[in-house]
């Protein structure tokens, strides 16, 4: 996994709406909040989208974006994002390659990924790594934490 101090890589998905997703499109301008979640509409899922939706403002005025990435498909991603009215990009990475590359694994064998949130400043260096399964709020508080300082 990649740890504190690490660049990140240059890797491309999908957005929810369909465009293309280059993490090097931010480098230089804003900082990211990129978290890895395992899957639309589920409850820690929802709860975790719905905090970062709630302290969304906050996270901009850092001068930052948040991205969510799991395997689902953009469709269902899109949805997730209208239902729950989440101003923030949820990426697909249906073949796992953009966890991959940040070496996000599986949770338990069987969920598509691990809860993982890594913090990125504007040159695309990661300024902090946070995992929590379970202590969602954790992921939010931990990322604005770190972006005040970055």
């Amino acid at each position: 996994m990649l740890k504190v101090g690490d660049r990140v890589p240059d890797v491309e998905a999908v957005r929810a709406d369909g465009k293309p997703f280059r993490l090097k499109d931010y480098r230089g301008k804003r900082s990211v909040v990129l978290y890895f979640f395992p899957k639309d509409f589920t409850p820690g899922c929802t709860k975790e989208a719905c905090t970062f939706r709630d302290r969304n403002a906050e996270v901009g005025e850092l001068d930052a974006e948040v991205i969510g990435v799991s395997t689902d498909t953009a469709d269902k991603h899109a949805e997730f994002a209208k239902h729950y009215n989440l101003p923030f990009t949820l990426v697909s990475d249906r073949d796992a390659s953009l966890a991959a590359a940040f070496g996000v694994s599986r949770l338990g064998g069987w969920l598509p990924s691990k809860r993982v949130t890594f913090v990125i400043d504007k040159d695309g260096v990661v300024r902090n790594v946070i995992q929590s399964e379970f202590n969602i709020d954790k992921h939010v508080q931990e990322a604005i934490d770190s972006l005040k300082i970055v």
